[in-house]
């Protein structure tokens, strides 16, 4: 049984994460194919949907006939806790199949504060937790992602680690259990020697870590012949590599909720900080005319109505200005909105902006990381105090009313000068912000530095916890404006993933013991207890300034020492004296600095900065928001799984599914166009319907009932549009003026209560609300209430301009009954009367 068809379904928090149907998303029957891998990602589906590498390997892995691979998150709180309670096993999106039943499960490790979830879910999912206790009947545990890039503190729970790109290690090992499954074959330990072979595939039991008496690393002991460590795997050229266009469609709003295209992976350069633009060298760019055939199919394929350019500096793209402008002759007719992930402020961005806005401004943020030019040359950021003003005043002079700003605070080196400096150049950019704007015009992040392996500043100590929260408080108080807003990463928060990010094997034991406490969601600020944390390393005999406050001597073996980024100690080393020393490193697209990466003649650069598209006569601009176009009332359901879409969630649904459908729809006017699309009352979540109606403005529509079939293939089940008619252009919005719902319980309904509650004259009920509490008076809200023949219940509602209570909530108090029955209930609208 799904979960959304358990009769607790409707009291979890955001049901529609846990759906799956989504459009786009891959059904296959598990018994016709070999081998299935669960693709597991350690946090709510919110963040795990926003990730491209997600998306990019239930691409790849789904086209092959013989594999299935579906997609598991980590359930919330309130669903975890539940799930636990009643035994009910963690299962997939797709299928709703069971976590242990999967023969591969591979986790997505993005950053280290979400290894306590990968416990959950493995727990949640009747798996062992760690590999030494798995046998051939379990699944085959594997990792990947950043984070695995030192991955010893969490090396105890994988069987297998792939480190760097993972296009080609995952079908890699499912092509091996494929073999090993029609083998016959079901030794562990011979599957994980044939898994070794595989390029950047790590398996940690074949290491053994000893260490001295004073706590670091005595060596690294390799228990296989001829496997003394392991290289990165590394995608020489992104255009080999079939890219997604046919991408999930949620129906929960995501943190990036869009259609993206990776137009770059790595970068050239050369941030001392920065462990993605170490260890994801050199910089592969994909290919321009490519890029604009992905965003042609895919924006049709999904609907989406922004386009997100990512890499990690993407405004560094060779050619990004013919790009972004052979895009919006595609897009802006279609209302797509452009935005990239990161932009540079030295890059062209004057230009970039003039492009962007066509559509629709979207959101700037620049990170001067620093707020000094001392500090700024340190980590090679290669940024000046006027480039930055520059950029910021064509930023706001540019029509933008908001600009983002992203500092550092802990880097080496620093002091309260610099903290200052910070003041003052956030200060410089919001003086230069719109005048006479009531709210703010800048937004100041602050993050503590966490050093990370594989970068120059591996060896460096981290901030103290309380010398951090100095630092935040520091700047706060000098940056009190109402044209500024600070916000800040929790320290402690910095504090967690300082120790596990330079972190060894050792750390597992208080993993598991501050899992055991409780410890989960530690990313999120609500769910972080610090002292949950501090208890489990004094139980284990750990300290964590020995990870977090020390400075490593530049001869000490590190945990990660056996696993080869591509990028040598030598040039690492070279770049910390060159930090100390004040010294920048040029970006390598304009001089090698012999960082060991492109040492294999296969592995280069790949860069496309001669590309030029072919201009078209006609460039297309979206049309005026206003211009033609009728006005179309539909009819429709929501049933089965799609009664737990919120109304906002529904909207988007809906718009999101005419755009697939080819319907040209009018847009508002304004600094946000929206297209002209409106509902009637919003139906309760939970609540299924036979008649729903909402209004649509459209230009295109030359056959109702052809429409109405394309629609229909658009929509997902449970949504059926049963009829589309004309109405007047300026006909108001639909407005309903009652609802009729048939309501089914296990159980009966007694009459006698109804009879009792229609004698009344009123009924006041509390009504709970995000700002507080109102009364409502229920009797006033019933026009009919009837206990029909076959036991069910006919509730009739009147809508009205004040607070409502919902069916659920008015049965609830006609028959006072308890919340364990109200849960069972299933609540039916039949009809609605308009006004």
């Amino acid at each position: 049984m799904h979960v959304s068809q358990q009769a607790w379904f409707s009291k979890i928090i955001h049901p529609s994460r846990y759906l799956g149907d989504e459009i786009n998303s891959i059904q296959k029957d598990p018994s016709a194919v070999d081998v299935s891998i669960a693709l597991a990602f350690p946090d709510v589906y919110e963040i795990g949907m926003s990730h491209l590498g997600l998306k990019i390997l239930y691409h790849i892995l789904n086209l092959q006939d013989w594999l299935l691979a579906e997609r598991i998150f980590a359930p919330w709180v309130d669903l975890g806790s539940v799930l636990k309670k009643k035994s009910i096993p963690l299962a997939s999106l797709e299928s709703g199949r069971p976590l242990s039943e999967f023969d591969i499960i591979g986790f997505s490790l993005q950053h280290e504060l979400c290894y306590t979830n990968i416990l959950s879910m493995l727990d949640l999912g009747n798996v062992p937790l760690l590999a030494k206790e798995r046998e051939s009947i379990h699944p085959l545990v594997i990792a990947g992602g950043p984070a695995c890039f030192n991955p010893e503190p969490v090396a105890a729970l994988f069987d297998g680690i792939v480190i760097g790109d993972g296009e080609e290690g995952a079908l890699s090992i499912c092509q091996i259990v494929r073999e090993w499954k029609l083998d016959g074959r079901n030794s562990r330990p011979e599957l994980l020697k044939e898994l070794a072979k595989i390029n950047g595939i790590y398996i940690p039991s074949f290491f053994k870590v000893h260490y001295h008496t004073k706590g670091n690393i005595h060596h690294i002991e390799s228990l296989k012949e001829g496997y003394e460590g392991v290289e990165k795997a590394i995608v020489s050229d992104l255009n080999c590599y079939p890219f997604p266009s046919k991408q999930i469609v949620p129906f929960t709003e995501l943190v990036h909720d869009r259609f993206t295209i990776e137009i770059a992976r790595g970068c050239s350069r050369g941030c001392r900080f920065c462990q993605a633009g170490m260890i994801y060298r050199p910089v592969r760019e994909r290919d321009p005319l490519e890029i604009v055939r992905i965003a042609e199919r895919g924006l049709h394929e999904t609907g989406f109505e922004d386009l997100s350019l990512l890499s990690l500096s993407s405004g560094d793209y060779s050619c990004i200005l013919p790009l972004l402008k052979a895009l919006m002759r595609k897009v802006a007719e279609r209302h797509v909105a452009i935005s990239f992930s990161s932009l540079r402020i030295d890059t062209a961005i004057s230009l970039l902006m003039k492009e962007i806005k066509k559509v629709r401004k979207t959101s700037f943020t620049v990170a001067p990381e620093a707020g000094s030019q001392k500090l700024r040359d340190i980590i090679n950021k290669g940024l000046t105090d006027d480039q930055i003003l520059h950029s910021a005043k064509d930023i706001y002079e540019g029509g933008w009313n908001l600009i983002k700003l992203y500092f550092m605070i802990g880097l080496p080196s620093e002091e309260d000068s610099d903290l200052i400096s910070i003041v003052e150049l956030s200060k410089k950019i919001s003086r230069l912000g719109p005048q006479g704007r009531k709210g703010h015009v800048l937004n100041v992040s602050i993050s503590p530095f966490v050093p990370k392996s594989h970068t120059p500043f591996e060896w460096f100590p981290q901030l103290e916890l309380e010398e951090g929260k100095r630092r935040i408080n520091f700047i706060r108080e000098r940056l009190q404006s109402h044209r500024v807003k600070v916000k800040w990463n929790n320290p402690e928060a910095s504090w967690l993933e300082g120790i596990f990010s330079r972190g060894d094997r050792r750390l597992t034991k208080a993993l598991l013991e501050a899992w055991q406490q409780g410890a989960r969601f530690d990313s999120w600020s609500e769910h972080l207890n610090i002292d949950t944390w501090k208890k489990a390393f004094k139980k284990c005999n750990l300290d964590p300034n020995f990870y977090l406050l020390r400075e490593r001597e530049h001869d000490e073996i590190l945990p990660w020492d056996h696993i080869n980024s591509g990028i040598s100690k030598e040039f690492l080393l070279s770049e910390w004296q060159k930090a100390m020393e004040g010294k920048k490193t040029p970006d390598c697209r304009q001089y090698c600095s012999d960082c060991g990466v492109c040492s294999d003649s296969n592995i280069s650069p790949v860069l496309f900065d001669t590309w030029r598209p072919l201009e078209e006569k006609e460039r297309l601009k979206p049309k005026q928001p206003n211009e033609g176009g009728k006005r179309y009332r539909l009819c429709f359901t929501k049933l089965e799984k799609t009664q737990y879409l919120s109304h906002l969630e529904l909207i988007k649904v809906f718009i999101r599914a005419f755009r697939r459908a080819g319907m040209d729809l009018v847009y508002s006017s304004g600094y946000h166009p929206m297209p002209k699309v409106s509902f009637a009352v919003a139906l309760p979540v939970g609540t299924e319907s036979l008649n729903e109606i909402v209004d649509v403005q459209v230009r295109n529509i030359q056959n109702t009932s052809l429409t109405i079939k394309k629609l229909n293939k658009e929509l997902p089940s449970g949504i059926r549009v049963l009829s589309m008619e004309e109405i007047g252009i300026k006909e108001p919005p639909p407005r309903i003026k009652e609802s009729y719902f048939n309501i089914q319980m296990n159980g009966y309904f007694n009459k006698e209560a109804v009879d009792r509650f229609l004698m009344l004259k009123s009924c006041l009920a509390v009504k709970k609300r995000r700002n507080g509490e109102t009364t409502v008076d229920i009797r006033s809200q019933v026009k009919a209430l009837h206990v029909l023949s076959n036991g069910e219940l006919e509730l009739i509602v009147r809508h009205g301009k004040g607070s409502e209570l919902k069916p659920t909530e008015i049965i609830k108090k006609v028959f006072m009954l308890p919340d364990s029955q109200i849960q069972g209930i299933r609540v039916l609208k039949t009809k609605s009367l308009i006004i």
